[in-house]
């Protein structure tokens, strides 16, 4: 049986049945941001920059790759950047929670931890973006924010909004939910400071994910090389937004694939990930940040780097000093 998302790139029956509940949620969500806009609502000041990097779809687009690389630069940028998430999937019992390279991904998180753990930055995560910040800046000397996703959390502040767009998926079939994967329609993309495409023309406002090695999810394996799997059978799993980019890399390298595919934020069991033969398993680095005490063997990750093209990263450098020069 097919997934409703499994309706959501093409125009189809299914879609159309739902379409009347989609043109409903796009109104909702439209009024809801112009409510904002003419301050019915009110969104709290902050006292330093708030870059947004989201996107209106569902689904993996490469938002956290970007968001680290963005975090970088301004780094390089001679900025003490701090980073905010949801913490989708976490199950803490309090938020907003402060995340540490060891905090367990259980409680706050898959994408939080693998931020912290890349950038070094400090990470607060928690359903109101607000006070995730007001707790970042009273222990952290913050003077940029960096907001993983938020773009429809209206009462944040923010002072760039940046959309990330899957460049071979773009928005789908243009739909809003339940019809389509989109949580705002199509327009909303021209009202947004910077939209960049995963995937796209390397002279546009775009950026790639480049890997390198496996990495051993446990510290007693050593690491291995995607070319040393050619022609050699192995089990790929993958509990993320979009899984078959995972699996259309391995299959790139002629490696064949039993594909394993799991909910985006995934929780694992040791027991989920035992397939009682000798194959190597390979995921993605999120998937990992939840299976490093699991003591798995024969197992690995592969780390992805975001790199910007040098219009988008001028772009972004632009837009930073625009905000910075008032």
């Amino acid at each position: 049986m097919k997934r409703l998302d499994d309706y959501w790139y093409n125009q189809n029956p299914v879609a159309w049945i739902l379409y009347p509940v989609s043109v409903i949620f796009c109104l909702i969500a439209t009024l809801r941001k112009f409510l904002y806009k003419i301050h019915f609502f009110k969104s709290p000041d902050i006292p330093v920059p708030v870059v947004i990097v989201g996107n209106i779809s569902i689904g993996g687009t490469g938002k956290t790759p970007l968001l680290i690389a963005l975090c970088k630069q301004l780094q390089e940028l001679g900025f003490k950047p701090g980073i905010i998430s949801r913490g989708y999937g976490g199950q803490a019992r309090s938020w907003p929670q402060k995340v540490s390279i060891d905090s367990p991904a259980l409680e706050v998180g898959d994408e939080p931890v693998l931020i912290v753990r890349n950038t070094h930055c400090p990470v607060v995560v928690g359903p109101d973006r607000v006070k995730d910040i007001e707790l970042l800046l009273a222990d952290n000397d913050c003077n940029i924010i960096l907001a993983d996703d938020g773009l429809q959390h209206y009462r944040l502040h923010r002072d760039i909004e940046i959309a990330v767009i899957d460049a071979s998926r773009l928005t789908g079939n243009g739909f809003c939910l339940p019809a389509g994967p989109l949580r705002e329609p199509r327009s909303r993309l021209s009202g947004v400071d910077m939209v960049i495409y995963n995937g796209g023309k390397t002279e546009a406002l775009s950026f790639s994910l480049q890997h390198a090695q496996l990495i051993a999810v446990c510290d007693q394996q050593d690491n291995l090389v995607l070319e040393s799997l050619k022609h050699k059978q192995a089990h790929a799993v993958a509990g993320i937004g979009n899984p078959e980019r995972f699996f259309d890399l391995l299959k790139s390298y002629d490696i064949d694939i039993i594909k394993h595919n799991f909910p985006d934020h995934h929780i694992y069991t040791a027991d989920e990930l035992q397939f009682n033969d000798e194959l190597p398993v390979l995921m993605t680095e999120k998937d990992a940040v939840k299976c490093t005490q699991l003591g798995l063997a024969n197992s690995w990750y592969l780390p992805v780097t975001a790199v910007l093209s040098e219009a988008a990263s001028s772009q972004f450098n632009k837009l930073i000093k625009q905000v910075c020069d008032g």
